[in-house]
Formats: structure tokens, C-alpha cells, sequence
């Protein structure tokens, strides 16, 4: 079982923050700490959007995700990152990233699917925003692992629905629930993979900082998963 500790955009633009993201994910349990690898204007949206500011200051740069991969291989754990367009896939084999996740808004982006099918490293998909019954065709070398994932910030409890998850076909669940409830019961529920936002303190300014599960957080779904392991 394995927890990925989404950084995202909490760490505000502010590298130190990123760096103390890091090291609190890999001291409390997470295997992977993530961040997300943006063109800002060109991924968000201004109309409508009240976090376009903020979404642009959360922009890294080509050294900072460098930056981050090192920091990452200091904390002893490892690190990944959504990419949204083929420069930025390039940026992060530089960084020497060991697999790519893919964000559910990018299911459908046939050239970014190439550029990561092109690494050949091993992708994880969310599938948030796919509507087929069947997983989307999507090839790659190093082999596709589906999660769970309803794209709703946050995601009421009700709305999850895992009752009716397959974690045979689903490797695992990408969880923007409040509270560990609904990562818990896809742990015991057979996911292999957990995937939720982090953050240092759910009231920093910034969309995804109330959703996300806080360091003393993470260890109890870490100490959780420890003691699942030894039940089954």
C-alpha cells in the first residue's frame, strides 16, 4: 500500500514552504511527495476563476522543479509530479522522475499522452473527469495504473461511492475528501495506491489547503495502513 502526499500548489510559490512540505510528507509516512508542472495561463482559465492570481504565483520553474527532485532525494522519498504539456514532461527527465502522474483533466490530451508514453516510465491516471465504462486507451511502455477519483473540491463523503469500486481494475484512489474516512476505507477495500492533498496548516490562503490532510494527519493514515498490513 502507498500513500502520495499531493503537494500540488500548497506550497504557494514559496520554495521553502515546498521543502518543508517535502520533508513533513517523507517524516510522517508518505511515499511520494507530488507537485504539479504548469504553464499557468495556459492551463487556467482567468474568466470565473477566482484563484487565476494564485494559480500563476504557483508556477514553478524549470531549476525549481530540479530544485525539488534533489530535495526530495535528501527526505529519502520520492518525487513526482502531474505534467500538463510536453516542455514541462522534458523538465521532469531532467529531474530524473521514475513515473508520471497523469491529472484527470489531462485524460484526453492525445499530445501529452504521447510525449509521456515517449519516456517510457510507468504512468498513474486519474479518471475523475472520464465518463466511459470502460478505462480510457491509453498505451504506455512502462504500463498504466488507473485511479479512482471524483473531481469535486472538496468531495462529499456521500459522493464517493466505493461500494461500487473494483480495486482489482482501480490501482488505487485519488481522495479530495475531507478527513482520512474515505482513505481508510479504500485502503481496507483493496487500493493499492492513496493518493490526497497536503498541506502544513488547512488555513493557509489557497483552494486545496481545507481538503488536504495536515502532517499529524498523514502519520494516522500512515500508522492505519501499518496496521491493516498486519490484519490481512
Amino acid at each position: 500500500m502507498e500513500i502520495i502526499a499531493e503537494i500540488g500548489q500548497n506550497h504557494n510559490g514559496d520554495l521553502g514552504l515546498a521543502r518543508e512540505l517535502i520533508h513533513a510528507a517523507a517524516e510522517n509516512g508518505a511515499d511520494v511527495a507530488k507537485f504539479q508542472v504548469f504553464a499557468a495561463a495556459a492551463l487556467f482559465s482567468r474568466e470565473n476563476n477566482p484563484w487565476y492570481e494564485y494559480n500563476l504565483s504557483t508556477e514553478l520553474r524549470r531549476e525549481q522543479v530540479a530544485e525539488l527532485a534533489q530535495e526530495c532525494r535528501r527526505a529519502g522519498i520520492e518525487f513526482m509530479a502531474s505534467a500538463f504539456d510536453a516542455e514541462r514532461v522534458a523538465w521532469l527527465e531532467e529531474a530524473g522522475v521514475t513515473r508520471y502522474k497523469v491529472a484527470s483533466r489531462s485524460v484526453s490530451d492525445r499530445a501529452l499522452l504521447a510525449a509521456l508514453a515517449a519516456t517510457g516510465k510507468p504512468l498513474l491516471v486519474s479518471l475523475g473527469m472520464w465518463e466511459g465504462e470502460e478505462f480510457p486507451a491509453i498505451e504506455a511502455p512502462g504500463g498504466v495504473q488507473f485511479l479512482y477519483c471524483i473531481s469535486k473540491y472538496p468531495t462529499e463523503l456521500a459522493d464517493v461511492q466505493l461500494g461500487g469500486v473494483d480495486f482489482k481494475r482501480f490501482a488505487g484512489f485519488s481522495d479530495h475528501t475531507l478527513g482520512l474516512s474515505a482513505a481508510m476505507a479504500a485502503l481496507a477495500r483493496g487500493a493499492r495506491i492513496v493518493e490526497k492533498h497536503f498541506t502544513l496548516d488547512k488555513d493557509l490562503f489557497g483552494p486545496d489547503h481545507a481538503c488536504s490532510m495536515t502532517p499529524a494527519e498523514l502519520r494516522r493514515l500512515h500508522e492505519f495502513r501499518r496496521e491493516l498490513e498486519q490484519l490481512l
